[in-house]
């Protein structure tokens, strides 16, 4: 599309949203270009970014709108082939600016991780986008690109190699540090107060399918374990993994989407994995019940707001730049063709930078830019799309360029596994 910016970054006065120009300001001057802009609906913050970004090509153009007047957003859409929105929690900013980019076949990306808000999204406009020609690809970030991109990695090679496919996949967090921003409590706290004041909302919450296209919401898997569970390939502790109620609906769906690629029968679920003996148990256990009450107290209005005022950040509100550069993580996917045999295979993810602000940023930035420049290898047309449905391995290159990520597979020969 022959329009005045290829990439918009819509919210780029909030936390995620300035790491997300700063990305594209680094990497994206002359030797690269872009056409690409900033916006939102504080003129004189927006008009103080663009400023203030280090951009070889010199000033980013900016544009003024309001997530909640469909005019404005109207006039920003049809500008740009692609927007980038860092605006949440979604499900009370980011609707009408999805139905804008729907309308005039603007491609989108994001970061959410709100699943009601993303099958209402899915439910609603996924006609009107096919016709349009609009990509819409939620879950750009931390959440869930390692777990959607990483099993598709996985699974591409185990296919190209040994033609076949691993009808079992289990992703094991092994190492991570970071830290939430305001803007991430702020969705979580959003979905929890749907999930109490509407029982069809909890129940699509709770759905491990609820991702999937209407008619392919059946399979394998069932609920995510909120308990410790031991991990017979890995040989240690498992405690549940805060996201995991993400990220998995979000690989089942990129497996309906592709025509059950991965079977029919294919299983995932996801977990932190700890050290085998007592103190790997006592880990798990204390990290499931740390989970377990921090969600009873975010839930419950008394222990909220004490939590507000004196734990948990406010929105603007993230980890300093030291924290971000200090921050990492190194994820496992455990692939098995058959489920109950032993040996596998394992790709490996890792991030060098704070999962949720540092890597995402350049998860979403790199996304957007996929959407404007690399039109030629992104096969789909129109519609709601997984990173990996949509992307598949186009996107990797960039990741591990300009992302700081790394994307590995080994077999694992020592428990007898494929050579």
């Amino acid at each position: 599309m022959q329009r005045e910016f290829e990439v918009l970054v819509w919210g780029a006065t909030g936390f995620t949203g300035r790491l997300v120009a700063e990305h594209l300001a680094k990497y994206y001057g002359d030797n690269r270009p872009l056409r690409w802009a900033v916006g939102g609906r504080n003129q004189a913050k927006v008009e103080r970014l663009s400023e203030e970004l280090d951009a070889p090509s010199g000033r980013i153009p900016f544009v003024i709108g309001d997530s909640h007047d469909r005019a404005s957003l109207d006039e920003i859409v049809r500008r740009t082939s692609v927007v980038c929105s860092t605006v949440g929690p979604y499900a009370r900013h980011g609707s009408e600016l999805v139905a804008a980019c729907v309308e005039h076949g603007t491609h989108y990306c994001d970061i959410s991780g709100e699943v009601q808000w993303m099958r209402e999204m899915i439910d609603r406009h996924e006609a009107a986008a096919r016709q349009s020609g609009a990509r819409i690809v939620h879950c750009c970030g931390f959440d869930s690109i390692p777990s959607d991109l990483g099993c598709f990695f996985l699974q591409q090679y185990v296919q190209a190699e040994h033609d076949a496919v691993c009808r079992h996949v289990q992703l094991r967090v092994r190492e991570m540090r970071g830290a939430f921003s305001g803007g991430t409590v702020a969705s979580l706290l959003h979905v929890l107060d749907e999930c109490r004041r509407d029982p069809r909302v909890r129940r699509i919450v709770e759905d491990p399918y609820a991702l999937n296209p209407a008619g392919m919401r059946e399979g394998s898997d069932g609920p995510d374990c909120p308990a410790v569970r031991w991990d017979h390939d890995l040989h240690a502790w498992t405690a549940p993994f805060v996201m995991a109620p993400i990220n998995t609906r979000v690989v089942r769906r990129t497996n309906a989407l592709l025509n059950y690629p991965y079977g029919r029968d294919f299983r995932y679920d996801e977990a932190v994995l700890k050290q085998s003996g007592p103190i790997g148990w006592a880990s798990a256990k204390s990290l499931s019940t740390g989970l377990k009450l921090f969600l009873a107290a975010a839930t419950a209005r008394p222990t909220r707001a004490i939590l507000r005022k004196w734990v948990l950040p406010s929105p603007g509100q993230g980890p300093s730049a030291a924290q971000r550069e200090n921050g990492f993580f190194r994820i496992q996917l455990v692939g098995k063709t058959d489920p109950d045999a032993p040996g596998h295979w394992s790709a490996f993810v890792s991030g060098e930078s704070d999962p949720g602000y540092g890597t995402t940023a350049g998860m979403l930035a790199e996304c957007a830019v996929c959407l404007a420049q690399d039109a030629d290898q992104v096969s789909v047309a129109g519609g709601f799309w997984t990173p990996a449905s949509c992307f598949g391995m186009t996107l990797v290159p960039r990741l591990e360029a300009r992302a700081g990520m790394r994307f590995t597979v080994q077999p694992d020969l020592s428990a007898g596994g494929p050579s």
